[in-house]
């Protein structure tokens, strides 16, 4: 399990191979599912799960101005790069750095 934490206007792409068995599930905030085409997806409130596998979800974007979370689970032993080098990292606003 990791955690995802995304501060108050962050967006992070979406590599289909980092999520490709992962479970996430909102523990913080809202995350907005950013579509294939761009276009805005649905918002996920404190306590939604979802997948991403095989959705063309293309980034994952906080809405709100807090520290949205996410907790990622994978399956055990799965041997792969996760996209992040730490457990909980916070990412910046768009334009802006850590």
């Amino acid at each position: 399990m990791w955690t995802l934490a995304l501060r108050g206007g962050a967006r992070v792409a979406v590599v289909a191979a980092e999520w490709r068995d992962a479970f996430g599930v909102v523990t913080r905030g809202r995350v907005q599912l950013e579509l294939r085409d761009g276009e805005p997806g649905p918002v996920l409130g404190r306590g939604a799960g979802f997948w991403l596998r095989g959705t063309g979800v293309r980034a994952l974007r906080n809405p709100g101005r807090g520290t949205a979370r996410v907790r990622v689970v994978t399956p055990q032993g799965q041997d792969r790069r996760m996209p992040f080098d730490a457990p909980v990292r916070e990412l910046p606003s768009e334009g802006g750095t850590t």
